[in-house]
């Protein structure tokens, strides 16, 4: 106030130093409408009501020290009292319109403060990957536009118990301040009001400087409360304006909406999740009951075969040595294909966790190929040539990787190919430090939609011609995961 009235009294002072010079010494009979300038400039600078005392006091000053008799406030010349009329009349009006002028300029600086502060929030959470991300910048930028002293956040149930995640001060923030001011957030048009609080619980805390008034929005959605968006600013400048407030208010609104978007993400992440899951236990289950079925029905049909003899006079008479050694080998080799069934399970659960550690040494490709194919029965012996060139040069690679690797491919067509199709393994040099390992069945060859998915888990391909057989599907899968471990890849190509 004394700042105010100073300036009006400094705006009379050198106006009134304008209007003698005016009319003493440069001879201008009526130099009155020189107070104007000074009631322009406060009306411009100050507002409307520094301009009507600017205009009162003009009147009057140039009454005093211009009009005759000087010194007076008498007027005695019916002319003078028109011109000091005029003067009173015009200072009122240009006071008033400047001062409109300047309270509309005044209006438009708040409004493009808000928008702008609008669009910086939206911006901030609209480019951050999580609201968490977001809220450090999202507090400097309240703070530089509703001109506040700090700024902080607090998320929780109640404030009392919120935990500060983002903040403006360099101190650990405050969340619940014992006395504070509340946004009142009314609906329809009623307008918000802030109200003061006192929360008197045994958790409660000063703010710590008595010259700073503590003042909170609430951060709710769909009444539900998250937390709160806290400010501190003078008590001398009170609670914070209209524009202030809504910029505030819109802060809290959006922060409760990035935060509520991040908890359903999070939640249709888990669902997600949880789906996939169920689906792969549940193709899991169906592959490995699938798989099942046929070598269990062996064995317990081997077994029983071999558990029952033939009676007649002399007593039990067992099976005849052949049929006994047929059942035993078929014992045998359903045993084996379970034996790889669950070691493709297993090694995809540590493809899937991530748990492959091989141990690389130094092997002979051809002497490891010639004992899988030697392994895998008289149909492989018969069918796979091995073409290895001997001066091919020791690989690199885990044993018991590779061992998987090339049974899994060899299985898979000698089950795709016709049985008279011959499979050959080639192997050579493709640089410094690579080897290129081909397998191929002379089959027909798969599908070109299903070519792409041959190395996905639980797909099972179908040749061209002929529908997918049985299986696990989980063998090519295995297949690409080993050989990715070992530092190589693996691909599917249709020859011709």
């Amino acid at each position: 106030m004394a700042v105010r009235a100073l300036s009006i009294a400094a705006t009379l002072l050198l106006a009134t130093g304008l209007v003698a010079v005016l009319e003493s010494l440069v001879r201008v009979p009526n130099a009155s409408a020189a107070y104007l300038l000074g009631v322009i400039v406060l009306a411009v600078g100050l507002g409307t009501v520094e301009a009507v005392l600017a205009a009162l006091g003009s009147f009057l000053a140039y009454d005093f020290l211009f009009v005759q008799p000087v010194h007076t406030l008498v007027v005695v010349d019916p002319g003078e009292w028109l011109n000091l009329l005029l003067l009173l009349v015009v200072g009122l009006v240009v006071g008033q319109l400047a001062g409109r002028q300047r309270r509309r300029a005044d209006a438009a600086e708040l409004r493009e403060r808000e928008a702008r502060g609008l669009f910086q929030m939206s911006q901030v959470l609209a480019t951050a990957d999580d609201s968490r991300q977001a809220l450090g910048p999202l507090v400097g930028i309240l703070r530089d536009e509703t001109r506040m002293m700090r700024v902080w956040i607090g998320l929780a149930g109640s404030s009392p118990l919120e935990r500060v995640v983002a903040d403006t001060g360099t101190s650990p923030g405050t969340a619940a301040p014992g006395r504070h001011h509340l946004l009142r957030r009314a609906s329809g048009e009623a307008p918000e009001a802030w109200v003061a609080l006192h929360t008197a619980t045994a958790t409660r805390r000063s703010i710590g400087d008595p010259d700073l008034s503590a003042h909170r929005v609430a951060i709710q959605v769909q009444g539900r409360s998250l937390g709160s968006l806290w400010c501190l600013r003078p008590q001398t400048l009170g609670n914070p304006g209209p524009e202030e407030t809504r910029l505030l208010a819109a802060a809290a609104d959006q922060i409760g909406q990035a935060v509520e978007r991040d908890r359903l993400r999070v939640e249709a992440t888990d669902a997600e999740l949880a789906r996939r899951s169920d689906a792969l236990k549940s193709a899991l289950l169906d592959s490995v009951s699938h798989d099942l079925r046929t070598p269990l029905a062996t064995i317990r049909a081997a077994a029983g075969s071999l558990s029952e003899g033939h009676d007649d006079a002399d007593g039990i008479v067992p099976f005849r040595r052949r049929e006994h050694s047929r059942a035993a080998s078929l014992i045998d080799r359903q045993a084996e294909y379970l034996d790889r069934l669950v070691t493709n399970l297993l090694e995809m659960s540590r493809i899937e966790a991530g748990a492959l550690h091989p141990a690389p040494r130094p092997i002979l490709l051809e002497d490891a190929v010639a004992d899988t194919v030697g392994r895998l029965g008289a149909a492989a012996r018969t069918r796979v040539s091995i073409e290895i060139p001997e001066s091919l040069p020791p690989v690199l690679i885990d044993e018991v990787y590779l061992d998987v690797i090339v049974t899994n491919v060899l299985e898979n067509a000698l089950g795709y190919s016709p049985s008279e199709a011959p499979i050959v393994v080639q192997a050579r040099e493709v640089g410094p430090a690579a080897v290129r390992l081909t397998i191929e069945d002379g089959g027909a060859g798969v599908t070109a939609d299903a070519l792409e998915r041959l190395f996905d888990k639980f797909y099972r391909g179908s040749t061209a011609g002929r529908s997918a057989r049985g299986g696990s599907g989980m063998g090519l899968a295995v297949v690409r995961g080993l050989a990715q471990a070992s530092g190589g890849h693996v691909r599917a190509r249709r020859s011709g």
